[in-house]
């Protein structure tokens, strides 16, 4: 049987040491080496873990990522930066204009060239929508992994209704392509404007019926609550970021703490919890998309008032970066996104490290899961809210 037919089973036999060793036979343990993946079914993608099982209690996990490595940083090296910006939007699924920004964000302060206003404004806005997108996923998904179905139906349609404005801006459902160097692809479409603030409005209107599903629901809460304590401490070590960290209390946000786009005019509250557990995992995400709401909100009265300009800055037929580096980190949906960009004065880069947010996130898993039962492990996972091929790129 392959890994690929189903989980592998391999069994390591212990014998006891000491005074009573004489009596191997009734001393005797056996530990069970459970490969879970790396078929589809086991995650959101392809991901395997390493689970060394005492019985139903997890005694030691090792994740085990590459299965969806597509090689995406050395096919950086070979593409203009105009063509880097498809790959670039790809490695997070769920957060493709999020994942664009930290590109056009680097190549625009390398060549020190400054967005018009608008181009600016309505970044920001269509970030806090992709936001939003991406964590309405996740909120109907992970009660969903547990056995309540309700609350996937509201979060999709949820989620049409915003996808529906981001459709119409840029042609896309998941790959925008929208930002360009120097701005944005073409202007906001006429009336587009007061469509997102009536979108935006039905999904804070209704979000309280997937709250009322998942914090009512008695299965889930005991389901999650003191489930996956992540401490502060280990965080750090492992680079944990985003709402994960944030619900153990690690109270940092790069929108506020080094604001790029608009975020440095905006008031940008940072949702934090303290209990670390899974149920806190799932609240942060809960209310950072009423915060993305209202961002969205702010950005779109700001953009009614500024006066008409352009939404981009010409370029150049070939555009060449300047010789030199600089590292530019954005504050995805998932966590900290950033790019380290190193160019030679070609129109290629020499190099342009990826530093994405799920990556660190999945590794923590060897911390966390032990000590844990194997039913434990589905609340844990859904909790930690990465996507696959952000972890391979």
């Amino acid at each position: 049987m392959t890994e690929q037919d189903g989980p592998r089973i391999e069994r390591v036999v212990g014998i006891g040491a000491g005074a009573d060793a004489v009596r191997p036979r009734e001393l005797a343990t056996e530990d069970l080496v459970l490969n879970v993946g790396p078929q589809h079914p086991s995650t959101h993608g392809v991901l395997r873990l390493r689970l060394v099982l005492d019985g139903e209690r997890i005694a030691a996990a090792e994740p085990i990522v590459g299965y969806m490595h597509r090689g995406a940083e050395k096919l950086f090296e070979v593409r203009d930066y105009r063509q880097i910006i498809v790959l670039a939007n790809r490695h997070d699924w769920l957060s493709a204009f999020a994942n664009e920004l930290g590109v056009v964000l680097a190549v625009e302060r390398m060549i020190g060239m400054q967005p018009p206003a608008r181009a600016t404004w309505a970044r920001t806005l269509l970030a806090e929508l992709n936001r939003v997108l991406n964590h309405l996923m996740f909120l109907g998904g992970h009660p969903l992994e547990l056995g309540a179905a309700g609350p996937v139906f509201p979060a999709f349609r949820e989620r049409e209704t915003l996808q529906y404005v981001m459709e119409e801006i840029s042609g896309g459902r998941m790959h925008y392509m929208f930002n360009r160097v120097g701005g944005l692809k073409e202007e906001l479409p006429e009336g587009w404007l007061g469509r997102v603030t009536t979108a935006v409005a039905a999904v804070r209107r209704r979000l309280p019926d997937i709250e009322e599903l998942v914090t009512g629901n008695e299965i889930f809460v005991a389901r999650t609550r003191g489930v996956g304590v992540l401490d502060r401490e280990t965080i750090m070590q492992y680079g944990v970021s985003g709402p994960a960290a944030r619900a153990s209390g690690v109270d940092f946000d790069l929108r506020r703490d080094e604001p790029y786009l608009a975020y440095g005019e905006l008031p940008v509250k940072v949702v934090t919890r303290s209990a670390g557990d899974c149920q806190a995992r799932f609240q942060v995400l809960l209310d950072q998309v009423k915060v993305s709401l209202d961002l969205a909100d702010a950005c779109v009265e700001r953009l009614r008032h500024l006066p008409p300009g352009p939404i981009n800055q010409r370029l150049p037929k070939v555009l060449k970066v300047p010789e030199g580096h600089t590292y530019a980190w954005t504050e995805n949906p998932l966590g900290l996104n950033g790019y380290y960009l190193v160019s030679r004065g070609e129109k290629t880069p020499w190099r342009l490290k990826l530093r994405s947010a799920s990556y660190n996130n999945v590794q923590v898993l060897r911390e966390l899961l032990p000590g844990h039962t194997v039913a434990d492990l589905i609340a844990i996972l859904g909790s930690m809210f990465f996507v696959v091929g952000d972890i391979d790129k």
